[in-house]
């Protein structure tokens, strides 16, 4: 072999190990994805001294104050997001409410980017088709 040919597939193998190494495609564990959720809520309540989120139920986006009771070990993926489920407690009204929160996954850094009321006192606002799209429920 010619030295420019040594040097393309010495270069075509190191790419090919580095594409493949566990590094490069690892994907983030259930307890990073749910520490990611916990961390979210964190720094909204010391930004803000609360955590909220807009209920749209109301027509007006009334933010309900929440206290998380628990994250939920099941975690999954949907489409481009990960997601994991909390029950939240509103201080207000005392009711229950299961939160779902999307996560991306952008080069490793993982990033809360939606959150949605799906249940209150374990009644849910929506389901998802066959195709994961979400479905409001009356």
């Amino acid at each position: 072999m010619k030295r420019k040919e040594m040097v393309i597939a010495g270069l075509g193998l190191f790419l090919l190990a580095a594409c493949s190494s566990p590094l490069a495609w690892a994907e983030p564990t259930a307890d990073e994805l749910r520490q990611t959720i916990r961390d979210y809520i964190a720094r909204q309540e010391q930004a803000l001294g609360t955590f909220t989120v807009p209920d749209p139920r109301d027509g007006k986006g009334m933010l309900r104050t929440l206290t998380l009771v628990r994250v939920h070990e099941r975690v999954g993926k949907t489409g481009n997001y990960y997601y994991s489920c909390t029950d939240m407690k509103d201080a207000a009204s005392g009711d229950e409410l299961d939160l779902d929160f999307d996560v991306s996954d952008t080069d490793g850094k993982l990033q809360v980017v939606a959150v949605r009321i799906h249940k209150d006192n374990g009644k849910p606002r929506y389901t998802y088709d066959a195709n994961d799209n979400l479905v409001p429920l009356s």
